[in-house]
């Protein structure tokens, strides 16, 4: 395999590029310079950056602050990611400043429905002590 492809995951450089790109990101979108009014009410959360192996596009997982209005904010985030890229270049110092692909990080619903799955009485009937299997786990 090639270097920066292998099936461990991301590479340290890939994971540097990532989180300086998520600290840009945060300043750029806290110092509210996008004038668009889709954008002009909420605040974004950048959760993540993941840079790809060559380092020529970096997938941007985002999430309105409160769950709102989410389609919106992704595609106001799309129109404007030429001025959005061209302010993170001003503020990181890189060879060559990846193509930014902004996505709606899912993993928050992601963990919810997990929570509430593991609440539920049908989970909880199963994880219940039972002394002849021996069940550590209960309380």
């Amino acid at each position: 395999m090639s270097k920066g492809h292998s099936k461990r995951g991301p590479t340290q450089r890939q994971l540097r590029v990532g989180e300086t790109l998520r600290k840009a990101l945060c300043e750029v979108f806290l110092r509210s310079e996008i004038a668009d009014p889709d954008l002009a009410s909420a605040m974004v959360t950048v959760s993540e950056v993941r840079a790809s192996p060559d380092l020529k596009n970096a997938t941007v997982f985002v999430l309105p602050l409160g769950g709102d209005n989410q389609e919106k904010v992704i595609a106001a985030l799309k129109r404007h990611k030429k001025f959005v890229r061209g302010e993170v270049a001003r503020r990181v110092s890189l060879r060559h400043m990846p193509e930014l692909i902004f996505e709606l990080d899912a993993t928050f619903d992601q963990s919810g429905r997990m929570n509430a799955l593991l609440r539920s009485p049908k989970v909880a009937q199963d994880i219940q002590h039972n002394p002849k299997s021996g069940n550590r786990f209960s309380d």
